[in-house]
């Protein structure tokens, strides 16, 4: 069994407490040993990683990605590429993200039909590098609501009527292998109010995919903006709620009395670089379009804030995969869970691995053994140059990445010298 010795580390473990001075032993793909300084770690036949102070941390979840959205400027301009060139150029998006540190994914919808599961079933096997992926369907939407591209079935979304139409698609996917069902309860509405927001999906058609998953042990999540589809959610118990942008008084009582249970992502990272960003891409921006996302970032921020300070885990995934968006930057939502919300940058750590750990685990088989640095649980872990509890944007800088390990395996190795030598058998 091969080990791997961390000596001269700081450790963020990922329950939000403060760091401390340690040794680490990595046994196989797990984390066999953790001794706080001045305590040391005999393990003779271990190579020695000397981080030199650096932080060891745990690997990122991102709670809302989309490995096949390649950046695009609209989700029709990928129906330009056809379905095999398509896969390839989302196996590169894993191996970019596994380099940015993220070794957990929670996909929050398919471009394609089946190219989450393909990109799952590479990485599961060794065959290509990226992060643990839970694969979820396309977006399952109704007729005219958000997502109805006019492409029905073919691109993007699945455009269902009626609980019968939406069990019976959670039943094909199921079948075909996916981890989480994607819905989308909530569609923009009209009026002089630029964040106006419908309730698309009836009771009924959430009932029947929430229904599905129970049967099937499949996760739910739903791209959920008004209050009512929100409550509509946690009443019958999506597991991963993005958004919830309008959530009221009663949505939040309801979420927080289900907290032990549910997940928000409020995916901020679209509005907020819309604005800062869009224009360096050349993607223009429209006065309706700057109003809705400024509301949006001041609407959420207050209601992430609330939820947090009730006990609601709030996660990072911030739609990355779009032009003025683009996969890379993800790890820009824990600075804006900080300039935003009002997490202490160890909240925000804490947000993207031990909750995030908890998230992933169910629909991986595992127990509470992802996501913290932490005797028996599974080693996916990050060297990184500096300390992101004082200075949380250098989590965006991947050269900062000295190391990055996932299964007890690593995908970006120390260097060989000074910081990594192989010990001498005693």
């Amino acid at each position: 069994m091969t080990a791997s010795l961390f000596t001269n580390v700081h450790v963020i473990d990922g329950t939000g407490k403060a760091p401390f001075a340690a040794e680490v032993l990595v046994k196989g793909n797990r984390i066999a040993e953790i001794a706080r300084a001045p305590k040391s770690i005999k393990a003779p036949d271990a190579t020695i990683i000397d981080g030199g102070g650096a932080t060891l941390m745990p690997g990122l979840t991102d709670a809302h990605a989309h490995l096949s959205f390649l950046n695009a400027a609209s989700l029709l301009d990928l129906t330009k590429l056809t379905a095999e060139a398509h896969v390839l150029e989302t196996v590169k998006v894993a191996r970019l993200l596994l380099d940015h540190g993220y070794t957990s994914m929670f996909s929050g919808s398919s471009a394609r039909l089946h190219t989450d599961i393909a990109i799952r079933d590479a990485i599961n096997a060794g065959d290509i590098p990226g992060p643990r992926l839970l694969a979820a369907t396309q977006q399952m939407t109704v007729t005219g609501g958000f997502g109805d591209l006019g492409r029905e079935g073919v691109f993007a979304s699945i455009m269902l009527d009626g609980p019968d139409a939406f069990r019976d698609a959670c039943r094909t996917a199921a079948r075909a292998g996916v981890d989480i069902f994607k819905i989308v309860p909530s569609a923009p509405g009209s009026g002089p109010d630029p964040l106006a927001e419908d309730t698309a999906m009836t009771d009924a058609e959430v009932a029947a995919v929430c229904e599905v998953a129970r049967q099937r042990h499949r996760r739910v999540a739903a791209h959920a903006r008004s209050a009512e589809a929100v409550k509509m959610c946690a009443r019958h118990g999506v597991d991963m709620i993005y958004h919830a942008t309008l959530a009221d008084d009663e949505a939040k009582d309801m979420l927080e009395a289900d907290k032990d249970r549910v997940f928000i992502a409020p995916a901020m990272g679209l509005p907020y670089a819309r604005l800062r960003d869009a224009d360096s891409y050349g993607v223009p921006t429209d006065d309706f379009t700057r109003a809705r996302a400024t509301k949006e970032i001041e609407t959420v921020s207050v209601n992430m804030a609330e939820l947090r300070e009730r006990g609601v885990r709030v996660l990072p995934g911030g739609d990355y995969g779009f032009k003025w968006n683009p996969h890379g930057k993800n790890a820009r939502d824990l600075s804006m869970f900080v300039e935003c919300f009002g997490f202490t940058p160890l909240q925000a750590i804490q947000s993207a691995t031990e909750w995030g750990g908890q998230l992933m685990s169910p629909g991986l088989g595992l127990g509470d053994e992802l996501g913290q640095v932490r005797e028996g649980y599974l080693a996916d872990l990050l060297l990184v140059d500096g300390d992101p509890s004082q200075e949380i944007d250098i989590l965006q800088d991947r050269d900062r990445f000295l190391a990055i390990m996932k299964d007890g395996v690593f995908h970006k190795a120390p260097p060989s010298d000074p910081i990594a030598q192989q010990q001498a058998a005693e």
